[in-house]
Formats: C-alpha cells, structure tokens, sequence
C-alpha cells in the first residue's frame, strides 16, 4: 500500500470516512422513532424496515455526508503525502500537485489552473447534492 494509488486512496478514506459517519449518524438520528414502529404494524420484519423506511428516509443525509467526504479527501495533503508520498503520474493528489508547483518559480499559474478546478469539482459536487436533494423531497412530497 505505501506509495501506491491504494495508498492514497486508503489515506483520503481515512482522513473522510469520520465526517461520512458522522452525517450518516445524525440522520438516523433525526428519523422519527416511530417510524419503525408504523413499518413492523405493517408487518414489515427488521430488515425490511430497515431498507424500504429507514434507509430510504436518510438518503440526502447519506448523500450530504458522501459529497463532504468528498470534498475532504480532495484537498487531504498530509496523511497522504505520508502514506502514498508526492510521485508524479502515480500518486500526486491536486493538493500535493498545487503544492509542488508553488514550489518552482515558474509553477504559480498552473497551481492557480489546479486550485480553480478543484473549486469546480467541489461546485458540481454540491450542486448535484443539491439536485438530488431537491428531486428526492419533491419525489415524496404529499399531494
């Protein structure tokens, strides 16, 4: 794993995963209680109240916690510097690569280049976010 993709792959997880849990936690948390209750009286076992209610209802916050996982493991520099080291074509992030170009003298316009297209990467991620959230409450809005 050390200076490898995987490496770096496993670097970004680590750093993004808590942010993922945490999101996904408080979703379940705020999922009315009842709601279980209402899935078994209508004869659903657990498992299937957990997959047809539950998970169903936590979709945006799942979704929410994926896009700033995302975003965190965009930007990670340290844990995977360390983990996957700063190799050119193989394991060279757009952090470390806006960093290595501000190193030479000559690199500024470039790491500029590299840092505009990071924040569009991360605009279309939150704007998908948003579209999926805006089509999934509109998909089980009352009528």
């Amino acid at each position: 794993i050390p200076f490898s993709i995987l490496g770096a792959i496993v670097a970004s997880m680590v750093v993004g995963f808590p942010l993922l849990v945490m999101f996904i936690r408080s979703t379940f948390a705020g999922l009315d209680s009842h709601l279980e209750g209402y899935a078994m009286t209508a004869g659903h076992n657990p498992r299937e109240t957990f997959f047809k209610v539950i998970l169903p209802l936590s979709y945006p916050g799942i979704i929410a916690g994926a896009v700033v996982c995302f975003a965190r493991s965009l930007g990670e520099f340290g844990a995977t510097i360390v983990l996957a080291g700063n190799m050119e074509g193989e394991t060279r992030t757009i952090s470390m690569a806006i960093y290595s170009l501000l190193d030479s003298p000559a690199g500024e316009n470039q790491a500029n280049n590299l840092l505009y297209a990071s924040l569009c990467i991360s605009f279309i991620s939150l704007l998908g976010y948003e579209f999926f959230t805006r089509r999934f409450w509109k998909k089980i809005e009352w009528k």
